[in-house]
């Protein structure tokens, strides 16, 4: 692969603009079968807390027109599992790993930052704000300027890990959340998380997700996510990582025009486990094809208004 591809987020520099999204690739290690993950810009992995978590009760996952519901509840194997066992994989297989870190009080945040701050091979710590399946913490952080500006601050005090703050669409004005969180230190902003479903098993008169509610996410969220990626742009200005329904190289090409500088490939991963990487040959034939970089088309929507 060239470096016709090479994206800079803040301090962090990746092969392409393609990353996996957390809870869609497992912890990585489990798709080495299906593909080399180090051709990946990234792996952001499943949620870690500092403690292991069991998560929601089942059924956890279900289809639904144009997508899935999940409420898997951040069920982790834990901070100290996680970089005893998982971590030297990802290091033997060339990964280049973005630490999606869980907490339920700004201490925890501040606790898991600072710990992964001395872990080799940890590229960057992706910060969730914003997941809607748990009960303390997650999406109650990401839903007001005060609450997101702080917890991103405490966990930019304690690390030198480039810091990506993962927003909840749930928030009343997204935009603003995003200037919080980019003046509390963020380097970059990745978006959007799920937004909570629900879905009624017609015959027996019950939820299909034993937590009631999930986070809906794969195409059918797509034009919303393109619409507050391209909101949040007009008022940010660290890059974006823009998610949402990605499935095709179009899709990446959508997000990178309404302000995406890289994007993260999420429920595709569940119908095509290389799907990510076929993704990365694609976007390099077609940026070679037309002598670009990922970087020229970022914001390029046309619509008659300047950022």
């Amino acid at each position: 692969m060239s470096d016709i591809l090479a994206v800079q987020l803040g301090s962090l520099r990746l092969a392409n603009p393609i990353i996996t999204a957390s809870g869609t690739f497992g912890y990585g290690v489990e798709y080495a079968d299906f593909m080399d993950v180090s051709r990946l810009g990234g792996i952001s992995v499943k949620g870690i807390s500092l403690e292991p978590r069991v998560g929601n009760p089942p059924p956890r996952v279900c289809e639904t027109p144009g997508g899935m519901l999940n409420s898997i509840g951040l069920a982790n194997i834990g901070y100290d599992a996680f970089v005893d066992r998982t971590m030297p994989v990802l290091r033997q297989m060339g990964a280049t790993v973005i630490v999606n870190i869980y907490g339920t009080s700004h201490d925890e945040f501040a606790q898991l930052a600072r710990r992964f701050d001395t872990v080799e091979g940890v590229a960057a710590l992706e910060v969730n704000i914003s997941c809607p399946n748990v009960k303390e913490g997650g999406i109650h952080f990401g839903v007001s300027g005060k609450s997101a500006s702080g917890v991103t601050r405490a966990v930019r005090e304690v690390t030198s890990l480039p810091v990506i703050v993962k927003l909840s669409p749930e928030a009343l004005d997204l935009p603003d959340i995003g200037k919080a969180v980019q003046d509390a230190g963020a380097d970059a902003i990745s978006m959007i998380n799920t937004f909570r479903g629900m879905s009624i098993d017609v015959e027996t008169r019950k939820p299909r997700l034993g937590a009631v509610m999930g986070g809906l996410s794969g195409p059918a969220i797509r034009p919303l996510a393109v619409r507050m990626v391209y909101q949040v742009y007009q008022a940010v200005n660290i890059p974006i990582i823009g998610m949402g329904g990605i499935a095709c190289l179009r899709d990446v090409l959508e997000f990178f025009l309404a302000g995406a500088s890289a994007v993260q490939v999420g429920t595709a991963n569940f119908t095509d486990p290389t799907i990510a990487v076929k993704i990365v040959d694609e976007l390099e034939e077609y940026c070679v094809a037309r002598g670009i970089r990922p970087a020229d088309l970022v914001g390029k929507v046309e619509v008659g208004e300047a950022k």
